[in-house]
């Protein structure tokens, strides 16, 4: 509809599931509700520039995949908007395409047999696990906020961890709000050990900056000099490294904590 061009479209109507006995393959002449089909929240409104916003988020997280192809040691994907939450079918949490799973894809296209997913947004990626879960080539880690009490609640349990060939190749290390540095760092070593483990021969980070301190929305504790070590960890991985830009809500310092983490990785 043509008199839709100037609105923001919001779905407001969502099929719970299959087992709700609510249907979802005869999509609705509502607009609302059949936009419900493909959002998990009301967080992600479709505007003017949303889409053309999304797709060159994804086009660069492409291009910094084929860079490392290409021989880079590691290429950043610095986008708005995020995409770790966006899944094969839906968008959500401020996410219409996964570009951490973009750039997954386009590595292993790119000929790489295995790819390791390192997640270390506040919250959970859960996209980048349904994309991923009944895979074996690409294993998926994600440290992040407790989904008994953190967005987006229903996925990132430490009890799944794949299904059917993807069974063991998903790692969730789920934390309670207010860890610090210590806690964390911790579990970063855990995950990393596990990234190790599957040998893979690229990495894709979700660089969530949304563990800082200061974050409004979000509840860990690390300190703006934290990211320098986060990146000095994922460079002793030596792998070739894609990073997308994901959460980050402490404006004033959210460039000082990307600038670190990317120092870190140089260092």
């Amino acid at each position: 509809d043509p008199t839709n061009a100037e609105r923001d479209a919001l779905p407001s109507v969502w099929p719970l599931a299959a087992r709700h006995g609510f249907r979802t393959d005869a999509p609705p002449l509502n607009f609302a509700a059949r936009l419900g089909q493909y959002a998990f929240d009301s967080g992600t409104p479709l505007m003017a520039g949303s889409w053309a916003a999304a797709r060159e988020g994804a086009a660069c997280a492409l291009a910094a995949a084929q860079a490392v192809l290409g021989g880079e040691r590691f290429a950043m994907a610095l986008t708005r908007p995020p995409g770790h939450h966006a899944g094969p079918n839906y968008m959500g949490g401020y996410c219409f395409i996964n570009n951490a799973a973009v750039a997954a894809q386009a590595l292993r296209d790119g000929g790489l047999q295995r790819v390791a997913v390192l997640d270390v947004d506040y919250h959970h990626g859960n996209g980048t696990q349904t994309i991923f879960y009944e895979r074996n080539d690409v294993f998926t880690a994600s440290i992040h906020g407790d989904p008994r009490t953190e967005y987006p609640f229903f996925l990132g349990h430490a009890d799944e961890r794949g299904a059917g060939d993807g069974e063991g190749f998903n790692l969730n290390l789920p934390l309670p709000r207010g860890t610090g540095f210590e806690v964390w760092w911790a579990t970063l070593q855990t995950a990393m050990q596990a990234v190790s483990d599957f040998a893979p021969q690229a990495l894709v980070v979700p660089l969530g900056l949304d563990t800082f301190e200061g974050d409004p929305i979000s509840g860990f504790k690390l300190r703006s000099a934290d990211y320098l070590q986060v990146g000095r960890a994922i460079a002793q991985l030596g792998l070739p490294t894609v990073l997308t830009f994901e959460g980050g809500y402490a404006v004033a310092e959210v460039g000082v904590n990307t600038v670190n983490v990317l120092e870190g990785l140089r260092g």
